[in-house]
């Protein structure tokens, strides 16, 4: 695919057709994409360079984050996108094996103006060679906007949430490393920071193929009203579910699920510390609240997370 080819749209909100079907792409998860992703969440997991409880190394749980979320670049010129990812809902199923060859489908489901403002939905989902499903991804963006108009202003129509979080942890019990299932309600789980420095940024959301973006190029991020590059969301992302791997262990690459709302920016160089508090339980699963905060307190994304309990005490260690 080519990012200058004639044939794609420019992507704005007007040129949007529902439903827009977009692959399917094929994708190899070599080991160049798996240390590509790892350098830029600075997660050097030993699961993703050597032995697994799945066999060989697999690809980190959201390997395949921006095929999912970039796949309308199928259809679009994503040198002309200027949106804003509000809502990230994902459901993990199966890991994908280190040089595997994986298909990516999906396309628009729905957009809607609210408030002046344009919002789409992207569905996609990875398959492996055997058909089998890796991962779900539901994505909201706004779409008919300019980054520096919304930035810092409250986006309470994106972060409408069906459930509260209440985003507080009961420092009177004691923290819940590792996920069991008589955890006690509000303690607080293990944290994981870091600081997303611009070269991590640039390979994470493509620079590299030839994207400049509000993400990539601090020209870009000007002339959107930014004084300075920010960080994508799917790359928080990336960072809460690194965390939620320290949590869960092996039973997150099949059974987890995450529900994200992206409330306030953050922008390159800012140290970003994933966390959260046991919620409680439903059945054999252990149900969290999560969230994203920076140095200055200021929380940029918020929701829940869940997964089995399995009783395997086994998680990735860090290579150094």
């Amino acid at each position: 695919m080519s990012s200058q080819s004639p044939a794609l749209k420019e992507a704005r909100f007007e040129l949007v057709e529902v439903p827009e079907p977009m692959g399917p792409v094929e994708i190899v998860v070599d080991r160049r994409k798996v240390l590509d992703y790892a350098f830029s969440e600075d997660d050097y997991g030993s699961w993703y360079f050597g032995a697994s409880p799945f066999g060989g190394p697999v690809g980190h749980p959201l390997v395949l984050a921006n095929d999912l979320l970039f796949l309308f670049y199928e259809n679009y010129d994503g040198n002309t996108a200027q949106g804003l990812h509000t809502h990230e809902h994902l459901t993990f199923h199966s890991p994908v094996s280190v040089g595997e060859t994986v298909t990516v489908e999906g396309g628009y489901t729905d957009k809607y103006e609210r408030r002046g403002q344009g919002y789409v939905v992207l569905e996609a989902e990875a398959r492996g060679a055997d058909g089998r499903l890796l991962v779900r991804h539901v994505g909201k963006e706004i779409m008919r906007t300019v980054a520096g108009e919304i930035v810092g202003r409250s986006r309470s129509d994106a972060a409408r949430r069906e459930r509260t979080v209440l985003g507080t942890v009961d420092s009177t019990v004691p923290a819940t490393e590792f996920a069991r299932l008589d955890a006690v309600p509000r303690s607080a789980i293990r944290t994981r920071s870091t600081v997303f420095t611009q070269d991590q940024m640039s390979v994470f959301s493509w620079a590299g193929r030839g994207y400049a973006n509000v993400h990539t190029h601090a020209e870009k991020a000007a002339a959107s009203g930014l004084d300075r590059t920010i960080v994508q969301a799917q790359q928080q992302t990336g960072l809460i579910v690194a965390n939620l791997v320290d949590v869960f262990g092996k039973s997150f690459f099949t059974s987890g699920e995450l529900d994200l709302r992206f409330v306030s920016p953050a922008f390159v160089g800012e140290r970003l510390t994933a966390g959260g508090a046991v919620r409680g339980t439903d059945g054999d699963r252990l149900e969290l609240e999560v969230w994203m905060d920076k140095a200055d307190g200021t929380r940029t994304a918020l929701g829940w997370a869940s997964a089995t309990v399995d009783n395997d005490p086994s998680r990735p260690t860090p290579l150094v």
